[in-house]
């Protein structure tokens, strides 16, 4: 007989092998926006990445998952769940069309700590400790990359805190939605917003420099990166507790330092790294710290 020890292991690793190539490739996805958006315009971008994985759902998982795909029961929340991601997205582009990809990326990547600090006033979770003291550490680790003096455009600056803020009303609202809608559900109506927002933007961004064959690749490969990007995430929550992944999170700052180095040859200076590894630090400490499941008030 299987051993159920082994089985639980293997599910375990396969889980985080999935999730961590899901970092990749949303690392990848970052860094090509950077590149395309040094010549085209962020929300033609977006519209492109958003069209091509609305058509990879709409063909690889409608056949599978039929009418369920766009069935809803909070169907309000649903759309502004997807115009939250939508505006996060532009404002991500906007940020790192001005910032190096792992400054940015950091900045963003606040927004778990702050889902854990929200989560008391605005869901009736127990915040412990432990999740004030990540949010402290979070800040701190903002103003050491974002310090005067760093050199950083505080344009850039601006627009990635506000994709950190929409980003973090997304986990939110990710948070309160899953207990009613399908995880297919919230990944089609996400595409479907976004592709219908943008679309409708596109045009008054078409004039500029036409793509060629590689940059119309590169443009395709964002759609690509992100769709294949949170499959495998939601495949790797099936095979993984969320208590084990999340600390696994931080791991796409790595990615996102090393291509920034690889393509453009930017490597963070010693207060930029320092503030990396505070974020990261805190976000570890804030997933460890909740692993509990969290108390909810009584209605």
């Amino acid at each position: 007989m299987p051993d159920p020890a082994a089985m639980h292991t293997n599910h375990t690793v396969r889980g985080l092998t999935l999730f961590m190539a899901g970092l990749v490739l949303f690392a990848c996805m970052d860094t090509t926006i950077k590149y395309l958006a040094a010549s085209y315009p962020v929300p033609l971008i977006a519209a492109v990445r958003y069209a091509v994985n609305l058509v990879l759902m709409t063909a690889l998982l409608a056949p599978f998952h039929g009418r369920e795909i766009a069935r809803t029961r909070r169907t309000g929340l649903v759309l502004v769940r997807a115009c939250a991601l939508a505006l996060g997205t532009l404002a991500a582009g906007l940020a790192l069309q001005r910032m190096p990809v792992a400054e940015t990326m950091s900045i963003i990547f606040v927004a778990p700590i702050m889902v854990i600090l929200a989560s008391g006033p605005l869901l009736g979770e127990r915040v412990s400790r432990s999740g004030y003291i990540a949010a402290a550490t979070g800040f701190v680790g903002i103003l050491l990359i974002a310090r005067p003096g760093s050199g950083l455009d505080p344009a850039g600056v601006f627009w990635a805190l506000l994709a950190m803020t929409t980003t973090t009303a997304y986990q939110l609202l990710s948070r309160v939605l899953t207990a009613s809608e399908s995880t297919i559900a919230l990944l089609f109506y996400s595409a479907l917003v976004g592709t219908i927002a943008y679309g409708i933007a596109a045009p008054w961004f078409i004039g500029g420099p036409q793509p060629g064959l590689f940059e119309m690749l590169l443009l395709i490969s964002t759609g690509v990166y992100g769709g294949l990007g949170h499959f495998l995430f939601t495949a790797a929550y099936r095979h993984a507790p969320a208590s084990l992944l999340a600390p696994a999170n931080y791991a796409q700052l790595l990615w996102a330092a090393l291509l920034g180095w690889l393509v453009f040859g930017h490597i963070p200076d010693q207060w930029g790294l320092t503030g990396m590894a505070v974020i990261a630090g805190a976000g570890v400490f804030a997933a460890i710290g909740t692993r509990r499941p969290p108390v909810k008030r009584s209605v």
